[in-house]
């Protein structure tokens, strides 16, 4: 055993072969920092001077074998060669596994994401524990890169280049059997088979999984440029070159070196040393650094319920309850219309069977999710969710009903999307349970929910609904109880300027593209009809009560009309199949040159004003909520940060000059003048 490591550690057993232990110190979680890397490589000098049998990794982390390179590191990379050195050795390193004059292998469990699965790539042979909490994939395009240690390369050579420019491009991680069916794994297993397997495949060599004809024929030079095509077509679907450059770069490196392997890792480490340097990587990785920010605002960790009591079938009720019970939880949903709770079970089993994909799996999920209309879950529920009508009088009267039927310690749970929770306290003789689980639509995309802490709310009330929410696979905001919270209020003036400016005769289509060339995944008004018009109405209302937000007479006209947007096949736009009906735009139709300023400034002004209220304790939780809960354009880093790039003093200017044309909703928040103090 060698003990002059102190993130690896090495053994040899009676058969010769070499376990090297990945073993990160002062970490839960394997990653390829620079001192595991400097070990790695000094190891595997001194076993190629001297040969083992043959040579198997394995993490000594429960929760995984490596979730990829040590991000903070290359945050604080400064130059392009500095960068690239950097990469360099990464490969070098990946280089010596792959050589090695002796078998390797890589045991996998849990996770083996990004340079971890790399690593798994250099070895000879790869064996996946085949539980649901393995993840294999390469997802750096996430953090506005591409594959640099080589992975490029492998996975191509590997899987061919279909399955693998899918698993980079896309940045989907893949389950240990579906990893498997794509040649990417030679075994997907029980784990307790994993060290049996490994000495297996040592001693018998397995064959090597082929590649299908017609996905080599991908690999052509004369094909490639036709590929090439289709597979940036796929990608402009979703990103645009200037906002996302890493998946163009990619499909460019691949179509011109595929053919020389060397020259292709030598183009693989200059694009991603050239790209890591961009705004874009720095504030997607950024953002990343919030998503685990957020994760760690559960700190509770012996809180354990099992049974979730949802009472609303509506969509956004039916969804939480059937997302709860595709996590793991046994769930009972309420509500007084059996048709309604049988359309949640439809909606659910849609859900179940996307996901899941397989009928035992399937059936399993089913099971957890019981209709209960007359409300018997309510007795054994751990945590209610009430997802009622957006009026304080109905939850507050639902309130009185249910509290006497609860358990002492059982949380109570709104998820009210505008209202404080100082109008909804008063119902309860211990309001100190009552807190906001605030979920976005769809439910099963939409990361965010927010945990709304009313004045009465407990600390444990907080940190429980927290746990909750990180259980479901949810990422935990902490907001005061004030109107609309975070995400609806800074979301509002920006969905109700876009109705203003359809007012005044702007195209629906101009003003969606407006944003969606900003970054925005979906433009504004497609947004408003896709969450729901009597929704935004709603929230509208309840929020121009206390903010200067007008509601435009078209929107009121519109749900008037019970023209209520995508689930009613009408709103602002007409749906066919799902779809918005988008009529093109005339030729000679040139939209205002303000129109882009318009939308994003009184986003921005009210996410400055939502930071002064103290909604959120950070500006760094500003931008996460917007990011998480709304799709706010990630390469931007979050309304904040642009708000910083783009600087701060000509916003303000900006801002005084809509204000003088168009009215007092576009006067700069006083909270500017703060953030002028530190620019």
């Amino acid at each position: 055993m060698s003990a002059n490591y102190k993130n690896i550690k090495t053994e040899t057993d009676d058969e010769g072969i070499v376990w090297i232990h990945l073993d990160k110190a002062d970490s839960s979680t394997n990653i390829l920092s620079a001192d595991l890397m400097d070990e790695l490589e000094q190891e595997l000098t001194n076993l190629n001077n001297k040969p083992p049998r043959a040579v198997i990794f394995l993490s000594d982390k429960k929760n995984g074998f490596i979730a990829g390179a040590d991000i903070n590191e290359f945050t604080r990379l400064e130059t392009e060669h500095v960068a690239l050195t950097v990469i360099q050795r990464g490969q070098r390193v990946m280089n010596m596994i792959e050589r090695m004059p002796c078998p390797t292998v890589a045991l996998i469990h849990g996770f083996c994401l990004g340079g971890g699965f790399e690593l798994a790539l250099a070895c000879r042979y790869r064996i996946a524990d085949n539980d649901t909490k393995t993840k294999i994939g390469l997802p750096e395009i996430k953090l506005g890169i591409h594959p640099g240690f080589g992975g490029a390369v492998r996975s191509i050579r590997t899987a061919g280049p279909i399955n693998a420019m899918n698993m980079m491009l896309t940045g989907r991680t893949f389950s240990a059997k579906a990893a498997k069916k794509m040649g990417l794994l030679h075994y997907a297993i029980p784990k307790r088979h994993l060290m049996t397997a490994a000495r297996s495949v040592i001693k018998k060599p397995p064959t090597e999984p082929k590649i299908a004809w017609w996905a080599k024929l991908a690999n052509n030079r004369y094909a490639r440029p036709l590929v090439k095509k289709v597979l940036i077509k796929q990608v402009s679907k979703k990103a645009i070159r200037a906002h996302y450059p890493a998946p163009y770069a990619l499909i460019d490196i691949w179509e011109r070196y595929a053919d020389d392997e060397q020259r292709f890792m030598e183009e693989e480490a200059i694009s991603v040393s050239q790209l890591i340097l961009t705004k874009t990587a720095q504030n997607l990785v950024r953002v990343f650094g919030l998503q685990e920010k957020m994760k760690a605002y559960s700190k509770i960790k012996d809180y354990n319920p099992k049974h979730i009591h949802v009472i609303g079938g509506g969509v956004m009720g039916g969804d939480i309850a059937a997302w709860c019970a595709l996590q793991g939880f046994s769930v009972t949903i309420q509500d007084k219309e059996q048709k309604t709770l049988a359309g949640v079970m439809k909606r659910a089993y849609s859900l179940y069977k996307k996901k899941l994909k397989k009928r035992l799996l399937i059936t399993e999920a089913m099971d957890r999710l019981v209709p209960d209309i007359k409300g018997n879950g309510l007795k054994q529920a751990d945590v209610v969710i009430e997802a009622i009508f957006e009026d304080a009088e109905v939850k507050s009267n639902l309130f009185r009903e249910i509290e006497p039927q609860l358990k002492p310690d059982t949380i109570i749970a709104t998820n009210t999307s505008s209202i404080p929770l100082e109008q909804l306290a008063p119902a309860l003789k211990d309001s100190s349970r009552l807190v906001g689980l605030h979920f976005f639509n769809p439910v099963a995309k939409m990361p965010l929910v927010e945990i709304v802490c009313g004045k009465s709310t407990s600390e444990q009330t907080m940190q429980r609904a927290a746990n909750i929410t990180k259980t479901i696979r949810r990422l935990p905001l902490p907001v005061s109880s004030s109107p609309g919270f975070l995400v609806n209020r800074i979301l509002m003036p920006y969905l109700m300027e876009a109705v203003v400016l359809a007012e005044e005769g702007v195209p629906l289509k101009a003003i969606d593209k407006a944003a969606t060339e900003f970054g925005m995944p979906m433009g504004p008004i497609e947004l408003a009809d896709t969450v729901g018009l009597d929704i935004c109405l709603k929230v509208a209302e309840n929020l121009s009560q206390q903010m200067d937000i007008g509601v435009p007479e078209r929107l009121r006209n519109l749900v008037n009309n019970k023209n209520l947007g995508k689930k009613t096949g009408r709103g602002f736009y007409t749906f066919k199949k799902g779809k918005p009906v988008k009529p093109d735009l005339s030729k000679d139709y040139t939209p205002p040159t303000d129109l882009p300023d318009r939308l994003i400034l009184r986003l921005l002004n009210e996410a400055v004003a939502c930071l002064r209220d103290g909604v959120v304790d950070s500006i760094d939780m500003v931008d996460a909520g917007v990011i998480f809960g709304t799709g706010f354009a990630p390469f931007r880093g979050g309304p904040m940060t642009y708000a910083n790039s783009r600087g701060i003093e000509q916003l303000v200017k900006l801002l005084e000059n809509l204000d003088s044309r168009y009215g007092n909703r576009f006067k700069p928040d006083i909270g500017w003048q703060e953030l002028l103090k530190t620019e």
